[in-house]
């Protein structure tokens, strides 16, 4: 029996998940990523997971192989940069394809097949096209139209955390730019305004009682009707649906999936999103639906596969 293998590579993680034809998973595993010596040990140690996976499983044999990788890929499998798998000028297919010569190798970057996954078994599934947007440590996005992800020419389409949506900003970005929608609406940039906004008045909030603070805290507060918290939200999710508002003018998608850690948030994140995206949207009335997505840490996973099923 032929077998489809889709690879979440991440920078201390790799994600491994192996498929029928239909796309209904069989198993999945995990595994450390050896990022030493410029990141020459993943493909091999993809390579020797999968092996030994078919060594411990009959007659079975890979039919393809699809990578999800975090940072841009173009068309053809390249990769210019991967700051997190300490990779320049590599061409992770091609490299994997010297291990399976035989067996049909694709790869794209970690958000846009993580859209796909969503799109094919996820929250995406009753769509024509969706754009998957992950709320976590950074603002990620992946654009479907059709069925097939909208790459872009340099693999840099739907990255919609490093749109400019405050041309007043005087805080750079980690990615050198300013006015990002990473910088205020990823789980960090609503820590760091909770903080401001914690410093500059007075107003009782339950999280003034917590020696350290993270994302959840404050969406848990919020669900609480903690007044702070929510209007720490509102700040936070303005810029991300202004960005999301641009994108809808620019492709138009039937839905937007929001993922990541920050989106177990729900209501309290989906609720000023929806709230300042209508109030963005002037070519339209209507604009995309905003839901949860539903795949989780497997979507990645889920959509490498699909790239070569």
């Amino acid at each position: 029996m032929a077998l489809y293998f889709g690879v979440d590579i991440g920078g201390t993680q790799l994600k491994i998940g192996a498929f029928t034809k239909d796309g209904a998973l069989v198993d999945k595993w995990t595994a450390d990523t050896d990022i030493s010596n410029a990141g020459s040990h993943i493909i091999p140690d993809i390579a020797n997971e999968i092996r030994q996976y078919l060594t411990g499983n009959g007659e079975l044999q890979p039919a393809g192989i699809g990578m999800g990788i975090p940072g841009p890929v173009d068309r053809y499998g390249y990769v210019r940069t991967c700051v997190n798998l300490n990779w320049n000028d590599f061409y992770p297919v091609k490299e994997l394809g010297k291990e399976f010569p035989d067996c049909r190798i694709a790869a794209g970057n970690d958000a846009n097949v993580a859209a796909l996954g969503e799109y094919v078994q996820g929250a995406g599934k009753e769509y024509e096209s969706a754009m998957l947007i992950t709320i976590g440590t950074g603002i990620g996005g992946g654009i479907v139209l059709d069925g097939k992800i909208l790459a872009g020419a340099h693999g840099l389409a739907g990255e919609i955390g490093h749109i400019t949506t405050d041309s007043s900003a005087h805080e750079c970005c980690s990615c050198g730019n300013l006015g990002c929608v990473d910088h205020i609406a990823s789980a960090s940039g609503i820590v760091r305004v909770m903080k401001e906004m914690l410093a500059e008045n007075t107003t009782d909030s339950i999280i003034r009682s917590l020696e350290s603070i993270t994302a959840k805290d404050i969406c848990d507060a919020a669900r609480g009707e903690d007044e702070l918290a929510i209007k720490c939200l509102d700040i936070c999710m303005e810029p991300l649906a202004k960005g999301m508002a641009f994108f809808t003018h620019a492709f138009d998608p039937e839905v937007f999936m929001i993922g990541g850690g920050v989106s177990k948030g729900g209501d309290t994140i989906l609720e000023p999103l929806r709230k300042h995206y209508q109030e963005n949207l002037f070519l339209t009335d209507r604009g995309a639906d905003i839901i949860v997505a539903e795949l989780g840490n497997d979507a990645g996973m889920i959509g490498a596969a699909m790239q070569v099923l």
